[in-house]
């Protein structure tokens, strides 16, 4: 396959091997870019500045040359930042939800990057600051808010910032009176804490130096952290664990779990120094969560084979195992993903036939009723409420044409509140674009979800490039929400289209277990299938297609580009997950051990460390010609360590054939999630979605306007001949 060359010529960064060699099961590999990782990544990832030079040295160099290769693109993408901007309403604001005298919510401030929390009187009036992002984050190169939650007693402020992107969280307790932070300061925690009942101090996990949240602690508000109180410890490198509370503030409930296995400890929140109470021990493959109902829990279980869930309940003061009675039965197609106890209804979110929907019921009636909704794919999100003893809960929705709205729904008359309309500044007509629901047969028989939006006028003959995107691992749904970002390529006449691959739970549980471990190869052929199926339908071409997917998702690019590149017109794999074999070689990592069920342990099992081994993108790279690919990365990433990408990125270099680049973009300021800053991740996204013009032969091409009537052109199609078409990798 050839391809029309759109980018300049210049000499990549090429590191010198070092080849280092280990074995294991009698199978020995070669690694001769290993170096890469830093000797000291414990300590680099709490303070940058310890990176080793040649490391820096050669991470630089690979900005050069990407910047150097796209330096073409940049009045696009600046072009491309103003119109996402332009589609965010600058000073939006959340609709408060109240509790208690008081009305919560978030807001931004023109031009501010990061968000202010603040209060009103619960019926509406004038907003008060209760932290302002902005003013925290003055004067740092990377600041992100965690979790941030007050008081019972509406006196305090619990909130958490990370200010090095590697995800060691700081605790800080603000006065609401004064305005002021108190001198307790927590390093090292998770990112979020939960009150006790008194008010008088909080729970909240500490992180490891490897990064895992293995204990439990309570700091009583005015004494050192040194000082906490140990709950609980898990000892257990495999599973991760966090602390939450109920909204009647009655139960502080400790959470462990891996992918496949969960297990509880409660307490009473105004008893500190109780000991932690097990609900249900672990079981492998049990997985089970609670939630409030006053004098009962509900339990949403896998118990007894309920392999899409059902819901238990259990009394409060005695949920163990012994206890539960089953109030939802399970129905095999129907999962159900969540439940919200109220006092007099419980709610769920649940996904049938591949979309989600809400269920309330009243529980003393047992009466059920759905929440409707008439369009063909769209997403949703229960919000719930803060208060226990209501009749209102919130809920959102959107679909890929439909901006996001924000609904209260009294659960007893059924009525629906539309509060908020998601406003796009700069001007949204859902008229004009189309969103779709194609299923695509995969080589098994099975049919693939895939999710599209394009414009009305975008000619459907298979001259439109295509942006892919795919996930596939954990179990995670990719919901057909409404994101405004996307316009800028759909405008620009691309098909956008999301492939609910196998390894989500688009289709059940069932559509998970398919695609992990042993089966994980489905994942990537149905990703293909999907691809396939765009060109069969004449949606798009092979060579127009720009494959996208992140983190997990970024090593479902990395095992595609080696299984089928001539499917695709570019690939961008942002923080990629492309070292697989490797890192679960290394149980030293932060997510290693609690990662073994979702790929395998392949220390452990011979017949893991073949299945890795087989689709382990960085291990399987070869002389291929590969299309043009974009990896990015961020360089405190706890989670995929910024080596993989650099490692992939310099082995593509060395093994392919033709002339495609490897571009490899990191910031060295950031970590998992990018830029901090809601501008300046627009900003990365603009990078990418140029990426994405140029690979495609779009790059010169404006976005169309709402006023704009006529069918873009029709160019013909690079570097395939007639009827060529595409097969994976053998």
């Amino acid at each position: 396959m050839t391809r029309t060359p759109v980018f300049p010529t210049a000499t990549p960064p090429q590191p010198e091997k070092r080849p280092i060699f280990d074995t294991h099961h009698g199978i020995t590999r070669t690694d001769d870019y290993a170096w890469l990782r830093a000797a000291n990544w414990q300590e680099m990832f709490r303070d940058p500045s310890l990176l080793d030079g040649q490391i820096r040295a050669h991470l630089e160099a690979e900005n050069a040359y990407q910047a150097a290769l796209m330096a073409d693109t940049v009045q696009l993408q600046k072009q491309l930042f103003a119109e996402m901007k332009g589609r965010i309403k600058e000073d939006d604001s959340s609709v408060p939800m109240k509790d208690g005298p008081y009305a919560y919510g978030s807001s931004f401030k023109l031009g501010g990057q990061q968000p202010r929390y603040f209060r009103t009187a619960r019926d509406g009036g004038d907003k008060r600051i209760l932290l302002d992002g902005d003013a925290e984050a003055e004067g740092k190169p990377y600041f992100r808010l965690g979790g941030v939650d007050h008081s019972d007693d509406h006196s305090k402020l619990l909130w958490a910032f990370d200010d090095k992107g590697s995800e060691f969280y700081t605790l800080r307790v603000r006065d609401l009176a004064g305005g002021n932070d108190l001198a307790d300061r927590v390093p090292d925690t998770g990112g979020g804490g939960v009150w006790d009942a008194g008010n008088d101090g909080f729970f909240y996990t500490r992180l490891d130096p490897n990064h895992r949240p293995s204990k439990v602690l309570f700091h009583a508000l005015g004494d050192g952290p040194e000082n906490d109180r140990l709950i609980y410890e898990e000892t257990d490198p495999g599973f991760f664990m966090d602390v939450g509370g109920t909204r009647s503030n009655e139960w502080i409930m400790i959470g462990i779990n891996d992918h496949e296995t969960s297990e509880y400890r409660i307490m009473s929140a105004d008893d500190p120094f109780a000991e932690p109470k097990l609900v249900a021990a672990r079981q492998t493959g049990l997985q089970y969560e609670l939630e409030e109902g006053g004098d009962i829990f509900f339990i949403l279980t896998n118990a007894d084979g309920a392999k899409d869930f059902k819901i238990m309940t259990a009394p409060a003061h005695d949920p163990v195992r012994a206890n539960w009675q089953e109030l939802v039965p399970h129905e095999a197609g129907r999962l159900i993903l969540s439940v919200i106890g109220f006092k007099d209804h419980m709610v769920r979110l649940e996904r049938k036939e591949g979309l989600p929907r809400i269920v309330v019921r009243d529980r003393k009636s047992g009466e059920e009723h759905l929440i409707s909704f008439d369009e063909e794919a769209f997403s949703l999100g229960l919000s719930g409420s803060y208060e226990y003893d209501t009749e209102i809960m919130r809920f959102s929705y959107s679909s890929m044409t439909t901006p996001a709205q924000v609904f209260d729904y009294n659960m007893r008359t059924r009525e629906r509140v539309l509060l908020k309309t998601q406003e796009v500044p700069s001007g949204h007509d859902p008229e004009h674009y189309v969103t779709r629901r194609l299923m695509a047969p995969a080589a098994d028989g099975e049919l693939v979800p895939i999710s599209l939006l394009h414009h009305r006028d975008t000619p459907l003959d298979g001259s439109a490039p295509c942006l892919l995107y795919g996930y596939g691992s954990y179990g995670i749904a990719v919901p057909a929400a409404f994101n405004t970002n996307l316009f800028s390529l759909v405008d620009r006449g691309f098909v956008y289209a999301i492939a609910h691959v196998r390894g989500g739970k688009d289709k059940g549980y069932g559509w998970y277990d398919d695609g992990k471990r042993a089966n994980k190869m489905n994942t990537f052929t149905d990703f293909v299938a999907a691809a396939h199926h765009l060109v069969a339908e004449r949606y798009t071409q092979h060579d127009r297609i720009v494959a996208q997917g992140g983190s997990a998702g970024g090593m479902l690019m990395g095992a595609v580009a080696n299984m089928a590149p001539q499917c695709f017109g570019g690939i961008v794999a942002e923080v990629p997950f492309v070292d697989v074999l490797t890192t679960m070689l290394d149980a030293s990592l932060p997510l290693t051990p609690p990662e073994w069920p979702e790929w395998g342990n392949p220390i452990a099992s011979a017949e893991d460390y073949r299945t890795i081994a087989a689709y382990s993108p960085y291990d399987n790279v070869a002389a291929l010609d590969y299309p043009p690919i974009l990896a990015l990365a961020g360089l405190t990433d706890p989670r995929v360590t910024y080596w993989e990408p650099a490692k992939w990125a310099a082995r593509l270099r060395d093994r392919k054939t033709g002339e495609n680049p490897v571009l490899f973009k990191i910031n060295l300021d950031s970590g998992h999630a990018g830029a901090s800053g809601r501008f300046s991740r627009l900003e990365e996204i603009a990078f990418t979605y140029a990426f994405g013009l140029k690979v495609t032969g779009k790059a010169e091409l404006a976005a169309r306007t709402s006023a704009d009537e006529p069918s873009l052109p029709s160019v013909p199609r690079r570097g395939f001949i007639g009827g060529e078409s595409c097969g994976a990798h053998q």
